[in-house]
C-alpha cells in the first residue's frame, strides 16, 4: 500500500478507526501487539510506540514499535462502527537503528542484498489445520469436528462453513488465499495461499494463524497447529513453496528436460543445509512425533513427480516453475525459516553445489539420509553448524536457543511425556 501517514490519518478519520493494533512477530513465530488510540498513531510514525521487550526476549532495553505504513489492515470480524485496524511493526532501538534481535528486518535486510545482486524471490505457503469441537465451557477437546476426509464435501465436511469464513476473512484483508479443502485426517484443513514478496508472506503466515483461531472461536471450535493433535492419524504440515528469478529469469527453469544449472544448484544447497536448519523448521517436541509418521517426509531427498519427498520440483502445472520444501511445520517462525531457506539455496548456488541423482526418489528402493529424529539432536546440530552462525544475528540465536532449552528441560522433567506435549502445545497454542 503506497500511501503516506496523512492519508493513513484521514482514513483512520473517514472510516471510524477506534484501535490501532501494532503487531509484531516473537521469536517463536507467535504475533505479538499493542494497542493504541488513533491520536497516537503520529507519535507510532514519527517516534514510534514505547516496547517492553523482557517478556519475549532476554532484551531488558527499551525498545521501539514502528509501524511499517503499507501493512495496513482493517480487522473484517470486529464492528463496523469503532473499527479496529492492524500494522507490522519493525522494531527499533531508541538511537533510531534496527534491533538486533529484529526477524522481520533481518528477512527484509537480506532480501534487499539478494535484489542488489539480481535476485528476486517469492514465498507461497500451503498451511493444515485441525477443528475441535469445545465442550459446554468452551473449553476445548480433542473431538474432531468432523470425520470427513481428503477433499469430502458437505454434510460430511462440517468445517466448510468455517473455512469459507476464514477465507473471506483473509481476503477482506489483502492476504491472498488460493485455495481451501478437507484434508486426509477427521476435522484436518488446509489453506492455501499465492506466492507474495518473503516479507509480506511471513505477515501473512503469522496474522494467518490469528485470523484462524478467531474465526473458529466464532463458531464455537478450537483450531490447533500442533503437527501432531492426534495419534493415529495424520500430522499437520507447513509446505513453503518458493520462486526464484535471476535477472528477471526463473531459475527453476527446465532446459531439455533437465532442472537449469542455479535452480539445481540452489536446491541443493536446501539440502546440504537442512538438517542443521531443521530446529528452526520444526521448533518443538511434537514437530518429531508428526516427521516419523503419517508420510511425513524425514529423508533428506527430492522428486520431479513423487509427491512425498522432503522437496519437489513443480513444472509443466500452468505455473511458474518452483520448488516446495515439505518438512516443515506451523510452529515455526517463519521469518526466520525464510532467511535460512534463501541463505541454504544462495549458497548452493555461490559454491556450484551439484544435485544428486543419489537423492532423486525415483521407483528404484533408495536408502536416503535422514532429518534429526528429535528436538535435542537438531538443536545439537543447529548449535555446531557454522552456516547458522554465519546467518543468523548472535541475538536472535541466543533468544531462540534459550527457549528451546528451557523446553527441553520440562519435557525431561514431565513424568507424563504425552500429557506435558498436550498442555505445552495443544492447551497452549
Amino acid at each position: 500500500m503506497n500511501v503516506s501517514p496523512k492519508e493513513i490519518l484521514d482514513f483512520m478519520e473517514e472510516n471510524d478507526v477506534k484501535f490501532i493494533r501494532l503487531t509484531f512477530c516473537d521469536m517463536q513465530g507467535n504475533l505479538k501487539n499493542i494497542a493504541i488510540m488513533p491520536n497516537e498513531l503520529p507519535r507510532a510514525f514519527t517516534h514510534g510506540i514505547l516496547l517492553d521487550a523482557a517478556g519475549f526476549s532476554d532484551c531488558y532495553q527499551d525498545l521501539l514499535l514502528v509501524p511499517d505504513i503499507s501493512t495496513l489492515s482493517v480487522l473484517p470480524w470486529r464492528p463496523k462502527s469503532g473499527r479496529v485496524v492492524r500494522f507490522f511493526c519493525s522494531i527499533m532501538n531508541p538511537d533510531g537503528t534496527h534491533y538486533s534481535g529484529g526477524i522481520r528486518y533481518m528477512l527484509q535486510s537480506y532480501i534487499q542484498d539478494l535484489y542488489t545482486k539480481g535476485y528476486s524471490c517469492e514465498f507461497g505457503t500451503k498451511s493444515e489445520f485441525y477443528l475441535f469441537d469445545c465442550d459446554q465451557e468452551g473449553k476445548p477437546t480433542k473431538i474432531p469436528h468432523d470425520h470427513a476426509g481428503y477433499l469430502d464435501i458437505a454434510p460430511l465436511d462440517k468445517c466448510e462453513n468455517t473455512r469459507r469464513e476464514i477465507c473471506l476473512s483473509l481476503e477482506e484483508m489483502g492476504l491472498n488465499p488460493q485455495m481451501s479443502c478437507h484434508k486426509y485426517g477427521p476435522g484436518q484443513n488446509e489453506i492455501d495461499f499465492k506466492c507474495s514478496e518473503p516479507v509480506t508472506a511471513a505477515d501473512n503466515m503469522v496474522h494467518y494463524k490469528a485470523v484462524v483461531k478467531t474465526i473458529a472461536a466464532q463458531n464455537g471450535l478450537y483450531a490447533s497447529f500442533m503437527p501432531k493433535p492426534l495419534s493415529g492419524t495424520y500430522g499437520s504440515a507447513l509446505n513453503i513453496i518458493m520462486n526464484m528469478k535471476h535477472n528477471g529469469k526463473n531459475i527453476f527453469e527446465f532446459q531439455n528436460g533437465i532442472l537449469s544449472g542455479e535452480g539445481a544448484a540452489f536446491t541443493a544447497g536446501i539440502l546440504a543445509h537442512v538438517s542443521e536448519m531443521t530446529v528452526f523448521l520444526n521448533p518443538i517436541v511434537n514437530s518429531y512425533t508428526r516427521l516419523r509418521h503419517s508420510g511425513a517426509p524425514n529423508h533428506i531427498n527430492w522428486s520431479l513427480e513423487n509427491r512425498n519427498p522432503l522437496i519437489r520440483v513443480h513444472h509443466d502445472d500452468g505455473e511458474p516453475a518452483r520448488i516446495a520444501v515439505r518438512s516443515t511445520d506451523c510452529c515455526c517462525n517463519p521469518y526466520i525459516s525464510f532467511r535460512l531457506l534463501l541463505a541454504a539455496g544462495m549458497d548452493g548456488i555461490q559454491n556450484h553445489m551439484p544435485l544428486s541423482e543419489s537423492m532423486q526418489v525415483t521407483a528404484e528402493e533408495k536408502q536416503f539420509a535422514v532429518l534429526p529424529s528429535t528436538l535435542r539432536e537438531t538443536y545439537e546440530t543447529a548449535m555446531n553448524s557454522q552456516f547458522i552462525n554465519d546467518h543468523l544475528p548472535e541475538e536472535i540465536r541466543r533468544n531462540f536457543y534459550q527457549n528451546i532449552e528451557r523446553q527441553l528441560a520440562l519435557y525431561d522433567a514431565a513424568d507424563d511425556k504425552a500429557k506435558f506435549e498436550e498442555q505445552q502445545y495443544f492447551l497452549s497454542e
